[in-house]
């Protein structure tokens, strides 16, 4: 679910304003992408997430995201204008956060890996408001998409980081400081040479072991089921995790994961999607 940007971005200053606007702000209709012409070096968006935010800090590896290019509407783009500097997080490395000073409070902390569009996160994170939202991708149009739905549900609670998940993990959040993660859809790389790119590897967990308090709550999610039975097979061989299951196997869908529109439409063509709930055993 983790794309990368192609975004265009609400006029500069001093830029000729298209038809039908109110000198400020161009009218839009919802839905209608936005290009602007930047000069070469410019921002997409000034105040917004950055193109890399962890440039040549880090050693270049095998990413479990493909970079995917789409538009960004205008509602988007003011989004992303407006609510970066407030909501936004650049997964840079260079800092370890203080999530209590993050979300203004000391709630328990959920890390989402690949929010897509943010449509499934909202809905959670409004059901939920107790629990704060770290929320992680490389999209663009579903950043703008997050932040302008958490803005219009008052969702205090959702904060979205741009970058890498594993510099995030690594570098940038203190051990034991997470409730649960969640993986909902990850890319699946069917081809068997790009098996090495998915997410869920024993070195991954291993990692985000160190980051979830012990009975945190690993949530996973894929409509892929050779992917899912690789999922099971590598959670269930991990000393750090147990199946909440108690015949081992896959999790009925919880009511508290609803149903997203991607996962609809998979299953209208026959999918089966698996779900897997796993928890931080003491170590």
């Amino acid at each position: 679910m983790s794309e990368s940007l192609n975004a265009s971005e609400v006029p500069r200053p001093g830029t000729p304003e298209p038809p039908g606007t109110d000198g400020a702000h161009p009218r839009h209709v919802p839905g209608v992408s936005v290009r602007h012409t930047r000069a070469k070096g410019e921002p997409r968006f000034p105040d917004g997430p950055k193109a890399d935010p962890a440039g040549s800090h880090f050693e270049r590896r095998i990413r479990s995201f493909q970079p995917r290019r789409s538009r960004v509407t205008a509602g988007q783009a003011d989004a992303l204008q407006r609510l970066w500097p407030k909501w936004g997080l650049d997964i840079d490395g260079q800092r370890v956060v203080d999530l209590g000073e993050l979300f203004g409070n000391g709630n328990p902390v959920v890390l989402e890996i690949g929010f897509g569009m943010g449509e499934a996160t909202a809905q959670m994170a409004a059901a939920d408001p107790d629990t704060n939202v770290l929320a992680v991708d490389v999209h663009t149009p579903g950043q703008g998409n997050l932040l302008n739905l958490a803005d219009q549900h008052g969702l205090s609670n959702v904060r979205v980081a741009n970058g890498d998940a594993i510099i995030l993990l690594r570098e940038m959040l203190a051990p034991d400081s997470l409730d649960g993660l969640r993986v909902y859809f990850p890319d699946p790389w069917p081809k068997k040479r790009h098996h090495k790119r998915r997410l869920i590897q024993p070195e991954f967990l291993s990692l985000a072991a160190t980051r979830l308090k012990p009975g945190a709550l690993v949530h996973c999610a894929t409509d892929w089921e050779p992917y899912a039975e690789q999922m099971l097979e590598v959670l269930t061989a991990h000393p750090d995790f147990e199946n909440t299951r108690a015949d081992g196997g896959f999790a009925p869908r919880p009511r508290f994961r609803p149903l997203t529109r991607f996962e609809g439409q998979g299953l209208d063509k026959g999918h089966v999607v698996n779900d897997l709930l796993f928890r931080r055993v003491q170590p």
